[in-house]
């Protein structure tokens, strides 16, 4: 009872407790926590016309908006709040509250009124209408053009407003504390990209805030973009996304994204600073209902259509170029300028617009822009316009980006397989710390060395997880591999202190605090030679192993500085009376 009085009253022992106590607090552990935590809030969705926005990378998890109840309806899950998102109507009103902690004690709940919205889809009808089309005709012998009217058939299209909904939110389980997962363990992708040219600190920076922008705006959910390199001086930049696919991200990313109008060679607009407005709304953007979807070699074909606004600046380049542009006709008569608006995409044309006469020399703001997708069937077709819609839209708002960049490596995992491997790493981890024990006691045969050893290894593990939670370092497979090298210099380092305190012979002259003293050279200068060797990898291989090299700086620090001290102490009190 003495013993364990001295322990819990030495000065580094409580400086050990109270961290320990701190870096608990950081883990925030909550087993009991439930809801559907926002990942993501789409842009001009109904969730965002309400107020709800999406929280920051850098927001421990613990405190990320978090959604309880809908209509009255507890939402505990995931599928809990999707099951329901399924249940809604067009046109329904939906009452969401939601809570954010605030701190370890307190939490905040919010309120809100979201109005759902039907979606438009065209479809092509099986009936057909007869239409009358006015051709151009020049006869020779007349010497003038002649009108002649025929009829052609065509397969009617009609838009539908659909029940099923998106309000424009993107959840996961609530989680259980502060530690965030890298995409190893709970599923996603990661694109490490390099700039095709020696770039700044300022356009790095750039290149950051537009693809973040970018990603958001497409609809992309837990975003991580940090800038890296590596011992050669390579520049890269590391993108992690949870819930995306490959595809996705090689068709956002890889781009440039340089948006130009062309009339003729001169160019009217860019995307970005010189568009105001970008429609992604069903009322003025979807498949373009007076072209639909049609029959093709090899498949279907479908258009898209959707209006943006322009600058005072562009819309004045637009009326300039076309003022001295001529008004031609086309076969059924409309008037249009002789020259037509080119748009292209990373320098890749994509599509030509006719100009209506109405426009020629106006600076004309709202202009509308369409596009085509393609399948093997209507309903693939119909995707992939929306798709190539959803990619130019966003395009169009962020603008592109200040360098072209180069996939130099892509992994994706599933969520599942993220699930199976952090099972299959806490398993290790546990099977670890078993053999530990038993090793340990096997070497001492004395419960009261083994058991500090155990507490001290335990420790350092949430100690570890602490500082992580603290810094917002994801763990991912290379973390815990950092977290299993530095509690495997701990325990070296605790069985040092511990052979250097129980010597007999030979340094009997030395005492207690000299023993220690020796003990405590070894451990810093261990401490050192690790600090050296991995300093190099937080930049080596595009800072892919920064994981591994931070969890373990992180564990042999708080050895050294916290947990070291402390276990010398333990075993000075509990085995003094043996050694001398």
């Amino acid at each position: 009872m003495n013993k364990l009085k001295q322990i819990f009253s030495n000065w580094r022992i409580i400086i050990y407790l109270v961290f320990f106590i701190l870096m608990l607090m950081a883990i925030n552990p909550n087993p009991w926590n439930k809801g559907a935590t926002i990942r993501n809030i789409i842009t001009n969705s109904s969730a965002h016309l309400a107020g709800m926005v999406s929280s920051s990378p850098k927001t421990p998890p613990m405190n990320r908006e978090t959604i309880v109840l809908i209509n009255d309806v507890k939402i505990d899950n995931e599928k809990d709040y999707y099951d329901f998102i399924d249940t809604l109507e067009v046109n329904q009103t939906i009452y969401i509250e939601t809570k954010i902690r605030k701190n370890f004690f307190f939490s905040e709940k919010k309120s809100y009124i979201l109005q759902t919205k039907p979606e438009i889809r065209t479809i092509e009808l099986n009936e057909t209408e007869r239409i009358k089309v006015i051709e151009e005709d020049f006869d020779e012998s007349l010497n003038k053009t002649i009108n002649k009217t025929k009829y052609i058939t065509q397969k009617k299209t009609e838009d539908i407003a659909e029940g099923i909904q998106d309000i424009g939110i993107r959840v996961y389980t609530a989680p259980t504390t502060n530690i965030k997962l890298g995409l190893d363990l709970q599923g996603g992708t990661r694109v490490v990209l390099q700039p095709e040219e020696k770039t700044s600190s300022q356009d790095i920076e750039a290149l950051v805030e537009s693809m973040s922008q970018r990603l958001n705006i497409y609809g992309l959910s837990d975003v991580v973009i940090r800038s890296a390199g590596d011992l050669s001086g390579n520049q890269f930049i590391i993108v992690e996304i949870a819930g995306a696919t490959e595809e996705e991200v090689r068709e956002l990313l890889a781009k440039q994204g340089k948006f130009e109008a062309k009339i003729g060679n001169k160019s009217v607009f860019l995307g970005g600073n010189d568009i105001t407005y970008v429609c992604r709304s069903a009322q003025c953007a979807g498949i373009d209902p007076s072209a639909g979807c049609r029959s093709i070699q090899g498949g279907y074909s479908c258009r898209f259509r959707f209006t943006i606004s322009l600058s005072s600046e562009a819309a004045q380049r637009q009326a300039d170029v076309t003022q001295n542009l001529e008004v031609v006709y086309d076969p059924s008569g409309e008037e249009y300028l002789s020259q037509d608006l080119n748009l292209y995409l990373d320098d890749i044309h994509m599509d030509t617009l006719k100009i209506s006469a109405d426009l020629k020399g106006q600076a004309s703001t709202d202009i509308a822009i369409s596009g085509s997708g393609t399948g093997i069937n209507m309903q693939e077709a119909r995707n992939d316009a929306l798709k190539n819609m959803k990619k130019l839209q966003t395009v169009l708002i962020t603008g592109s980006l200040p360098v072209k960049l180069d996939i130099i490596k892509t992994d994706t995992i599933s969520p599942s397989l993220g699930k199976e491997f952090l099972s299959n790493a806490l398993l290790i981890g546990l099977l670890s710390m078993a053999s530990v024990t038993l090793i340990v006691y096997i070497r001492y045969r004395k419960i009261k060395i083994a058991v500090p050893i155990i507490i001290v290894i335990t420790s350092e593990i949430l100690l570890i997880l602490g500082v992580a939670a603290l810094l917002g370092q994801n763990l991912d497979i290379a973390g815990i591999a950092g977290i299993i090298v530095a509690i495997g210099t701990g325990v070296d380092d605790q069985i040092v202190i511990t052979d250097e305190t129980l010597k007999k012979e030979k340094e009997s002259y030395l005492n207690w605090k000299q023993k220690l003293k020796k003990a405590f050279f070894i451990v810093v200068a261990a401490y050192a030679a690790t600090m050296a060797s991995m300093l190099p990898l937080l930049f080596a291989g595009a800072g892919l192993l920064r994981g591994f090299a931070i969890t373990t700086m992180i564990g042999v620090t708080n050895g050294v500085l916290i947990t070291r001290p402390a276990f010398s102490k333990m075993i000075e009190i509990l085995l003094k009376d043996e050694v001398e």
